[in-house]
C-alpha cells in the first residue's frame, strides 16, 4: 500500500493592509485605556459613547458636530449622549453663542477619567517608542501625520 502523500505546504499568509494594522494597533490600545478605566471604576460607558465622548472640545461642542466627527447620525449621537449624560460623564449647556443651541460639555466625572485615560495613552505610546526605536518611532508619528492631511476632515 503506498504512503499517504506529503501534505500540500501552506501557502504564505497574506501581507495585512495598511488599514487592518492600523486598526490592530488602535485597538490594542483602546483596551488597554478601556481596562485601565475600568480598574479605576470607569466602567459604566460603552466603546460607542467613549468614542463620541473624546470628540468634545474644551469649550464644549454641539451636538451635531459630535456626530459627524464620530460619523454617527445626530440620533445616535443623541442617544449616546443621553446616556453619558445619565451617568455623569457629560452635561448639556446653553451655547452662548446661540441661544436655541446648546453644547455638550465633559462633567466632572468625565473629566476624572481624563488622566487615567491619558496615562495609559503615555505608557502605552512609550512601549511602542521602545519598540521601534527613537527614529522609526518619529518616522512613524510623521508619517500618521501627513496622511491626516487627507484623511482627516477635523483635523
Amino acid at each position: 500500500m503506498p504512503a499517504d502523500p506529503a501534505p500540500a505546504p501552506a501557502p504564505a499568509p497574506a501581507e495585512l493592509n495598511t488599514g487592518l494594522l492600523l486598526f490592530i494597533a488602535h485597538r490594542a490600545l483602546e483596551d488597554r485605556v478601556f481596562r485601565a478605566l475600568a480598574a479605576a471604576g470607569f466602567d459604566d460607558f460603552t466603546l460607542a459613547q467613549a468614542r463620541v465622548m473624546q470628540r468634545i472640545g474644551p469649550d464644549g461642542t454641539r451636538l451635531t458636530e459630535l456626530a459627524e466627527a464620530a460619523q454617527v447620525t445626530k440620533q445616535t449621537a443623541s442617544h449616546l449622549v443621553d446616556q453619558l449624560e445619565r451617568t455623569g460623564y457629560v452635561r448639556r449647556t446653553p451655547d452662548p453663542t446661540d441661544a436655541r443651541a446648546r453644547l455638550v460639555r465633559l462633567a466632572d466625572r468625565g473629566r476624572a477619567a481624563q488622566p487615567v485615560a491619558a496615562a495609559v495613552v503615555a505608557d502605552v505610546e512609550a512601549e511602542w517608542r521602545a519598540h521601534l526605536g527613537d527614529r522609526r518611532w518619529q518616522q512613524l508619528r510623521g508619517a500618521l501625520t501627513a496622511l491626516r492631511e487627507i484623511t482627516d476632515p477635523y483635523r
